[in-house]
C-alpha cells in the first residue's frame, strides 16, 4: 500500500505536496483515499466543492473548506444537503476539534470572542456561558465579522433557540434566550430592563457581573437607548412596587436566582442537585444548602419535611 505524500503525526496523518498540506485526518485509510482523490484532479482543490462518493459500499462526503479537504463523514445512507452543509458549518467553527473552537477562549469564569483584524486583536463580546459565545461566534463567522448584521433577535442553529441581542461600542451581548421566535420577540423590553438592571448592580457592588465591566459608564446612554430607568439606590423591597415577590427575586444574588429559577413548585434536595450538575463544584451540596438555606430566610421557599421542599 503507497503511502507516498502521507505524513503520520502522533494521532493523525496529513497529506502533503511540496510543503503544502492538503488535508489532515484520523486513520491512514482515509488518508490514502483522500489522496487518492486528490492525485485524480491533479492536486486542485479547486475543483472540490461538495462531492459524495461510494467508497466499500458506503457515501463517503468531502468538501473543501478554508483551502483544506476535508472528510465530513460516511454514511450507510446518502444524507441530504442541509445536513452536509450543517457539517461544513461545524468544520468552519473549530477545525481543530478544540475544546471551544474558533475564536472563543476562557479567561476565569468569563467567555471572550475575539479575533486577529490586520494584525490587530479585536474582542468582540464577553459572555457568562459558552452557550452565549458559541452563538456570537458562529454568527460572526457567518457573517463576515460584521457587528452591524445582528437583529434583535436571531436564531442558534446548534442551541435550536432564539437570542435577543444587543450591540454596543461594536461588542456583543445576549440579553436573554427562548425556545421560540414569539417569546423572543414579546419578552425584548423586559430582557433590556433585566440588562441595565444587571449593569447598575455590578456598578454598585450588589452582584458580580464582570463581562459587564465595560458598560457601567455607560448607564444613562443605555436607558435613553432603552426608555427605561434603573432602579432605587436601595434595592429593597418598596411599598409602591406593584408585586412585592418579583422585586424580592430581582435583588437575589446570582447563585440564589440560579437555584429559584432551576427548581418546580415542590421538589427534593436530590432533583435540586440534579438541575445544577452543570454548575459542580468542590462542596457542592454544602454551597447549595448554604444558598437554599438564605432562600428560606427570604422566605421564598420552605421546607415541607426531611429534603422536601416547596416555592411559597
Amino acid at each position: 500500500m503507497s503511502e507516498k505524500y502521507i505524513r503520520k503525526d502522533k494521532n493523525s496523518y496529513r497529506i502533503i505536496k511540496n510543503s503544502r498540506v492538503f488535508a489532515k485526518v484520523d486513520t491512514l485509510d482515509d488518508a490514502i483515499f483522500l489522496r487518492d482523490l486528490l492525485v485524480g484532479k491533479n492536486w486542485n482543490l479547486d475543483d472540490f466543492t461538495l462531492e459524495m462518493h461510494l467508497s466499500h459500499d458506503r457515501y463517503v462526503a468531502v468538501a473543501k473548506i478554508d483551502e483544506k479537504l476535508h472528510l465530513l463523514g460516511k454514511f450507510d445512507n446518502k444524507p441530504n444537503d442541509e445536513y452536509l452543509e450543517k457539517l461544513i458549518k461545524n468544520i468552519r467553527r473549530n477545525p481543530n476539534n478544540s475544546k471551544y473552537g474558533l475564536n472563543i477562549s476562557r479567561v476565569f469564569e468569563i467567555f471572550m470572542v475575539k479575533k486577529q483584524i490586520a494584525g490587530e486583536e479585536h474582542v468582540f463580546g464577553l459572555f457568562e456561558n459558552l452557550d452565549d459565545a458559541k452563538f456570537t461566534r458562529n454568527f460572526l463567522l457567518d457573517n463576515s465579522w460584521n457587528v452591524d448584521a445582528f437583529r434583535q433577535v436571531e436564531f442558534f442553529d446548534e442551541g435550536e433557540t432564539y437570542k435577543i441581542v444587543f450591540v454596543f461600542d461594536d461588542m456583543v451581548y445576549v440579553l436573554g434566550t427562548f425556545d421560540d421566535l414569539e417569546d423572543a420577540q414579546k419578552n425584548i423590553a423586559d430582557c433590556r430592563k433585566d440588562f441595565l438592571n444587571k449593569i447598575y448592580k455590578h456598578k454598585n457592588g450588589l452582584a458580580n457581573y464582570p463581562h459587564l465591566d465595560r458598560l457601567t459608564g455607560h448607564i444613562g446612554e443605555l436607558e435613553d437607548e432603552f426608555q427605561v430607568k434603573t432602579c432605587d439606590d436601595t434595592w429593597q423591597v418598596r411599598s409602591d412596587v406593584e408585586d412585592p415577590l418579583k422585586d424580592i427575586v430581582f435583588n437575589l444574588t446570582p447563585w440564589q436566582k440560579i437555584i429559584y429559577d432551576s427548581v418546580n413548585d415542590t421538589f427534593t434536595f436530590d432533583e435540586l442537585k440534579v438541575s445544577l450538575k452543570r454548575y459542580r463544584s468542590k462542596n457542592f451540596d454544602e454551597k447549595i444548602r448554604g444558598h437554599l438555606d438564605e432562600l428560606i430566610r427570604l422566605e421564598l421557599i420552605e421546607k415541607i419535611d426531611g429534603e422536601n421542599f416547596r416555592k411559597i
